[in-house]
């Protein structure tokens, strides 16, 4: 029997090994791609210059750009009010039809495809509310799109401060605001921090979402004004990737593109971690 207990808690953990090294493979194996494919367009032109040529040459850093103001943009949109959000459900409603309410709303978003939610942007913000085809729509769009990602995890972090916290507070005389601001929130934030890099890193990737509310095909400027359009990453690298033009150079500037891209989001997820750590110590 012990043999037998044995045989078999050593075959589950050979599966879980197994499956553990072909995640780790697979993640290895498309970064090694993107770096033999992406590295050889790397230059300081590359990153410093705009496209030229039909996108066949020069640089993509009005792409790199507009990609950093739709992130700050939509992070603006969505982490104050899926945190505010996130507060409410955890601490002002209880398990009623309210909160279960809220929340199916939220799982409901969180499912709909990416693509339904280019379409709503495009209907609100651009045509309704006639913001035009601008950095203002696509940064109201994005910020929609990855806001059940932060309500629901703002709200399931606040659920792991203790009781106790709450209860040794309002005992010192705080009020329930004040416990939340300066007890629950402080405790709860690394956690919140992971939602916000798991936001920051879809938004930097969605495609189709911009490409009705902001993405332009060539701009050989940069122009940040909130009602102009601007260039995106993903954009660019799917306009380049089906553009027929030229395939050795589209290909080598695509797989550039993306790499680029996946260091944007690296970095970013890097510097979350940093500000996770320093706000646990």
């Amino acid at each position: 029997m012990a043999f037998k207990k044995k045989f078999f808690q050593g075959f589950a953990f050979s599966i879980f090994y197994l499956f553990s090294f072909l995640v780790f493979a697979l993640v290895f194996a498309i970064l090694g791609v993107l770096l033999y494919k992406g590295i050889p367009a790397m230059s300081w032109e590359f990153i410093t210059k705009a496209p030229e040529d039909g996108m066949t040459k020069g640089g993509i850093f009005p792409a790199i750009v507009g990609t950093l103001a739709l992130i700050a943009g939509a992070s603006l949109v969505a982490f104050p009010i899926g945190i505010l959000a996130g507060i409410f459900m955890n601490e002002y409603t209880y398990d009623n039809w309210v909160r279960k309410f809220i929340r199916m709303i939220t799982n409901n978003l969180a499912g709909i495809p990416s693509i339904v939610f280019g379409l709503f942007g495009m209907s609100l913000f651009v045509n309704t509310l006639e913001f035009g085809v601008s950095l203002l729509a696509g940064s109201l769009t994005l910020g929609i799109l990855v806001l059940p990602i932060v309500i629901r995890t703002t709200e399931e972090s606040l659920k792991f401060i203790p009781l106790d916290f709450r209860l040794t507070s309002y005992a010192l005389g705080a009020t329930k605001w004040q416990t939340i601001q300066k007890v629950v929130l402080p405790a709860a934030f690394p956690n919140i921090i992971t939602g916000l890099i798991l936001s920051i890193s879809r938004i930097s990737g969605e495609t189709a979402p911009i490409m009705f509310t902001v993405a332009a095909y060539f701009l050989p400027k940069i122009n940040l004004a909130w009602n102009e359009q601007v260039m995106a990453l993903p954009y660019h690298l799917y306009v380049v990737s089906t553009s027929g033009i030229d395939p050795e150079s589209t290909s080598r500037i695509a797989f550039g593109t993306a790499l680029v891209l996946t260091l944007i989001v690296l970095i970013l997820n890097l510097l979350a971690n940093w500000i996770r750590k320093s706000m646990s110590k």
